[in-house]
């Protein structure tokens, strides 16, 4: 049976996604803008494979998902599965995931539903739902059902997982994921999807989820593994000055990273928000804005990022050997402290994708059992 207890035990299963390979993209009909992408298509694949090829020389067991068997609903292609970090955890020998239909209807009815209307956590519930409220929220599911039954691309994965004895499952609280959870033996860390989140409310369903951990909150305005990394016992690596690590993280080393990362891409980020998911629509090669962004991505991004971002989205392989994006001396200064070895392998259209190495990956088996690392905690 496949297990996790704490992110820095030795990997021995992990996931890594996939993305599109260059011919996918026949249906672009400008040449020039199509080989833009069969360009980072093919930079993608390669440093997948860098980085599957590094996980293996540990003995690290390689999963992948496949492709959609139908990319193109509702007038638009599905994004490919590049970042199953965001969608997936394994927490103790319980998987939780949110790429089947039952799993993912929490997401769909928190993101949809009406001021009006009321709490409902099952598709039972939903279709027990007042007419004047299904009658505006069915074509809205049955439209998200169609598009997760054109998805399927972990059905293999997931039925990997249960054939090794464990339990899938999904959970109400949307951000129970490896993107905002942080498993440290008996405690887990959970960010917040927003500065000014009431930590009370998030927490009491996942008392209720896990009863055998003590949930601590982390204010990180976002994904968490984009904005620390706890390294190993001691030591974190994080963008910013969270106040809450001294609650959290009492008496470890905080090294901090200001002005890294996100901060050096902002010029970038506001061309993608601006243009951002308008490339997977057909025609979209007749938009000069989202040529001007791909471009530009291509033209001086991607050196930029490899030569100068250093990004807190890690991958720990073992206590003593991390997985990075590029070199930053303050970082591996630090690492070299507490015996641990940096491996670079870039991930290079990580800020285009919004994917980093942590991102991409999402570990299913380490060995090692529950340890208690702050035991004066009730």
């Amino acid at each position: 049976m496949y297990s996790v207890y704490q992110h820095w035990d030795p990997l021995k299963v992990c996931i890594v996604g996939r993305s599109y390979p260059p011919e996918f993209y026949s249906w672009i009909k400008k040449p020039a803008v199509r080989s833009l992408f069969e360009k980072i298509a093919i930079e993608t694949e390669e440093d997948y494979q860098n980085i599957i090829k590094k996980l293996q020389s540990f003995g690290v067991e390689v999963l992948r998902p496949n492709l959609p068997n139908n990319a193109f609903i509702n007038g638009r292609y599905l994004p490919p599965p590049m970042t199953p970090r965001d969608y997936t955890i394994m927490i103790g020998n319980t998987f939780y995931q949110s790429y089947t239909i039952r799993s993912n209807f929490g997401h769909f009815y928190f993101n949809n539903r009406k001021t009006d209307w009321p709490d409902c956590f099952s598709l039972e519930d939903f279709y027990q739902l007042p007419s004047y409220i299904l009658k505006e929220a069915l074509p809205l599911w049955k439209n998200y059902e169609k598009i997760l039954n054109s998805s399927n691309c972990y059905d293999d994965i997931l039925s990997h997982i249960e054939h090794q004895g464990n339990t899938i499952k999904s959970c109400t609280v949307k951000i129970v994921n490896g993107s905002y959870t942080t498993r440290l033996g008996k405690d887990l860390y959970i960010g917040t999807e927003n500065y000014t989140d009431d930590h009370r409310e998030i927490t009491k369903p996942l008392m209720a989820e896990f009863p055998e951990h003590r949930i601590r909150m982390v204010n990180t305005g976002g994904h968490s593994d984009g904005t620390y990394c706890p390294v190993c016992p001691g030591l974190i690596i994080s963008l910013k000055d969270v106040p809450s690590y001294a609650n959290t993280f009492p008496g470890w080393e905080v090294v901090y990273l200001p002005g890294q990362s996100w901060d050096l891409v902002v010029d970038f980020l506001k061309l993608k928000r601006k243009n951002h998911g308008k490339w997977w629509i057909p025609g979209f090669e007749h938009d000069q804005d989202v040529i001007d962004t791909v471009e530009h991505w291509l033209g001086h991004w991607t050196g930029y990022v490899e030569e100068t971002v250093f990004d807190v989205n890690m991958l720990i392989i073992d206590p003593k050997n991390v997985m990075v994006f590029n070199y930053n001396k303050q970082v591996f200064d630090a690492l070299d402290r507490y015996g641990i070895t940096p491996h670079i392998v870039p991930f290079r259209h990580r800020y285009f994708w919004d994917g980093g190495i942590h991102c991409v990956t999402s570990d299913l088996h380490r060995e090692g059992t529950m340890q208690d690392y702050f035991p004066e905690r009730t």
